[in-house]
This record gives C-alpha cells, structure tokens and sequence, in this order.
C-alpha cells in the first residue's frame, strides 16, 4: 500500500533522508519515532506527495512519485488523511463546519456531507460538541475534531504527525486509544512521534529515523 524504494531527500547540501527503503501493508499501525529534526515530516510529506525524492521513488497505493501528474495529487489525498500537531482547524468554523469543510471541496451532496460529518464526529466522540467553536476545545477535542475532519474522506490510510506534540499525559493517551480503534477498523494508521512515551511499551511495528537512515 505503501512502498519507499531506495528514497532520498536533499535539502541544498543536506542529505535529510538516504536511501530509505519500507512497507506498510493495508490495515497495519506503524510508529516513526527519532529525534525532532530528523526527517519524521518529510517521510509523512512524501507519502502525500506535498514533496518528491531527490531519487527513489515513494508508491501510495496506485500512484508512484515519480509518474503521477499534478491533477492527480488531489486524488490520492482524498484516500489518504492526515492530522498535525498544532490541529489546523479553521478559527471562524465550528466543529461541524471544520469536518464538513473537507467533503465539501470535494463537491459532496449537503445530506451526504450531513451524514458522514456527523458519523466521523460520533466516532471520536465529539458529535455532542458539534456547534462549538475550536477556542472551546479543550487540545484533547481539537485533536480529535482534526482525527474527524481527517476520517469523514474514508481513507484508507492515517498519517499522525506528532499529534499528542502539544497535549497533556492523559490526553495524549486518549488519542492515541482513539488511534487504534481507528486502526482496529480497517484504516493503516502511520504516527510519526519524537515521544519515549508512546513507544517504550507499544505493541506496533516501529521505524526509527536516524542520521538519514531508517531501522525496524
């Protein structure tokens, strides 16, 4: 599903990714962990092609970096999810209208766009706070409206980057439960994380990055 085959990244005379060679297979929950600064986003960034290898090339499900053409970008990102430290969601929307926002680019009918907003919502928990503006979250529930906003395309595949960077112990924990049980539903689930925290005791298969190189 997911294939990096001999990928480099360069950055001017900085060699940040060399020769990085892995797969993650359908339904699988994969750990990225290593220090900040270490190329964990830019691994994250090649899969959704908002980047491409200096040489190599990276294989999301039927689409290769190195033959995709630019008006196919948006179809992969459709399959593909993806949440952030700092959440992104939209100041000036509430929940609701944060997890909609991500069919309605995608020129989804108002009762289906209803209908799976609502189930992405209920599925983290949140349909009890869909009115509510982001500044009325607590950073656990603007985690998990992003992780909603991220499930409402279906994807088949969940890129996390650092997504418990700027949450408490508890919290941190509560999404990273959420995570599996995304994971437990069929969805791959790729966290890239510089916390001990979350690895010291995980049961998944887990990549370090190290000096540009990549150990299981």
């Amino acid at each position: 599903m997911v294939e990096f085959s001999h990928v480099w990244k360069k950055y001017s005379n900085w060699n940040i990714l060399e020769d990085v060679t892995f797969r993650i297979e359908r339904g699988e929950f994969v750990l990225l962990t290593g220090p900040c600064g270490v190329g964990k986003s830019t691994v994250l960034r090649l899969i959704y092609m908002a980047d491409v290898p200096t040489q190599g090339y990276v294989r999301v499900d039927e689409f290769r970096s190195d033959t995709i053409r630019r008006k196919e970008i948006p179809l992969l990102r459709r399959k593909v999810g993806v949440i952030f430290q700092d959440f992104k969601l939209l100041t000036d929307r509430n929940v609701f209208e944060n997890v909609a926002f991500a069919l309605r680019v995608t020129g989804a009918k108002r009762n289906e766009m209803k209908r799976r907003t609502l189930q992405a919502l209920s599925s983290v928990g949140l349909a009890h706070k869909r009115n509510a503006m982001p500044f009325e979250l607590s950073g656990g529930e603007q985690q998990r409206a992003a992780i909603a906003r991220a499930l409402v395309k279906e994807p088949f595949l969940l890129l996390a980057d650092e997504p418990t960077g700027n949450l408490d112990g508890q919290a941190a924990s509560d999404i990273f439960e959420l995570l599996d049980r995304v994971n437990a539903r069929g969805t791959a689930v790729f966290v890239a994380t510089h916390s001990d925290r979350e690895t010291a005791h995980s049961h998944h298969r887990t990549f370090r990055l190290r000096d540009g190189r990549l150990d299981e």
